[in-house]
């Protein structure tokens, strides 16, 4: 598929309207003592950091953390595989938002370290008890996965080699990945059909902007139907005294 510019003439009013929806979210989750977790899965260059981007200029940064999740540390390593997860829970008021997550054990690790199909089977297991685990105890589990087709990632690793810029952002790795495209096409498609206690998103990311007010958007659903964030009461004691502001 040819790469054409995205065609969202209203980009920034509705990047804006959903900053502020999103901003009314977060502090509902404060309030509420909820706790909610973002997953963010996908191809390389597919838009996972722009996404992380709009979402850290519309929360208040002491309400929510960013854990990129590459292999595991020596440490980890020496620990069962969802234990660094567990280590990453948010806690009351607060979101976590996994750049990659553990999910990696069924893509990475089945289409390029030859994970073993009873490997993989026992993972899956594990994966959606874990979820499983974070519905009974009400922490909202929103799931993306941003997807563009062959051409365009091909393109978007490309030009990230063609701007100095960006080029630290093209490893090896990417590359090895899409050597496997295929693979991962199969990967991604038993991934969300196999683990779907909480629903997947699965973002068109063709074009930037329309994938990023699309993920966006999923997440403001997401978590205003579990919050409904409309009005917020006053602090206890407060409206007994607002009278003294105006004296």
């Amino acid at each position: 598929m040819t790469v054409f510019e995205d065609p969202v003439p209203d980009y920034q009013d509705a990047l804006g309207d959903l900053h502020k929806r999103l901003r009314l979210a977060q502090i509902a989750i404060y309030r509420q003592n909820r706790k909610a977790i973002i997953v963010l899965e996908g191809y390389d260059a597919a838009g996972k950091g722009g996404v992380i981007r709009e979402l850290s200029y519309a929360w208040d940064p002491r309400g929510f953390e960013v854990y990129p999740i590459g292999p595991p540390s020596a440490e980890e390593g020496s620990h069962p595989f969802m234990w660094r997860f567990w280590n990453r829970l948010p806690g009351p008021g607060q979101i976590a938002v996994f750049d990659r997550s553990w999910y990696g054990r069924l893509l990475v690790e089945r289409v390029e370290h030859g994970l073993s199909d009873s490997d993989y089977a026992s993972s899956i297991e594990e994966i959606n008890a874990f979820e499983r685990m974070l519905q009974a105890n009400q922490i909202t589990l929103v799931k993306l996965c941003l997807e563009t087709d062959r051409e365009t990632h091909r393109s978007r690793l490309l030009r990230r080699a063609q701007h100095p810029e960006k080029r630290w952002k093209l490893t090896v790795s990417d590359i090895e990945s899409f050597a496997h495209r295929g693979e991962y096409e199969v990967a991604f498609d038993a991934m969300c059909s196999r683990c779907n206690v909480s629903s997947w998103h699965r973002i068109d990311a063709n074009h930037k902007k329309q994938g990023r007010l699309s993920a966006l958007s999923a997440v403001l659903n997401s978590l205003e139907i579990e919050l409904k964030p409309r009005t917020f009461a006053y602090n206890p004691g407060v409206s007994e005294r607002l009278d003294e502001l105006s004296k």
